[in-house]
C-alpha cells in the first residue's frame, strides 16, 4: 500500500513539473491556472511522500521519490517540451531507472 502511495506521490512530482514547464509559455488567466496546478501538485506530492515515510524507510522513500520526478519530468520534457532525446540522456536515465529498482529489490 505505502508502495503505491510513493508511486503516486512521484507522478504528483512529474505533475509539478509539467505545471511549472506550461508556465514558460502561458499569460494571463492561463498562466494563474498553471501555477495554481503546481501548487497544488507539489502539496499532494510532499504529502504523499510523508505518508509513505511513515512505513518506509526515509533512505528508500527519497531517492524513489527523486527518480520518479527525475525520469517523468525527463520523459514529460522530450513528450511535451520537444527537449533532445540524446543517447546520453537515455542511457543516464536508464541508469537511475535501474538503481531505484535496486532500492526496491534490496529495500
Amino acid at each position: 500500500m505505502y508502495w503505491f502511495i510513493l508511486l503516486f506521490a512521484g507522478l504528483m512530482e512529474v505533475g509539478f513539473t509539467f505545471c511549472l514547464g506550461k508556465t514558460k509559455t502561458a499569460t494571463g488567466s492561463e498562466l494563474a491556472w498553471w501555477w495554481v496546478g503546481f501548487v497544488c501538485a507539489l502539496a499532494l506530492s510532499m504529502c504523499l511522500m510523508a505518508k509513505a515515510a511513515e512505513k518506509l524507510p526515509i533512505g528508500t522513500v527519497y531517492p524513489v521519490w527523486t527518480g520518479i520526478g527525475a525520469v517523468g519530468a525527463v520523459i514529460v520534457g522530450i513528450v511535451f517540451f520537444h527537449e533532445p532525446a540524446t543517447f546520453w540522456r537515455i542511457l543516464f536515465i536508464t541508469t537511475l531507472i535501474l538503481s531505484i529498482i535496486g532500492l526496491k529489490v534490496m529495500g
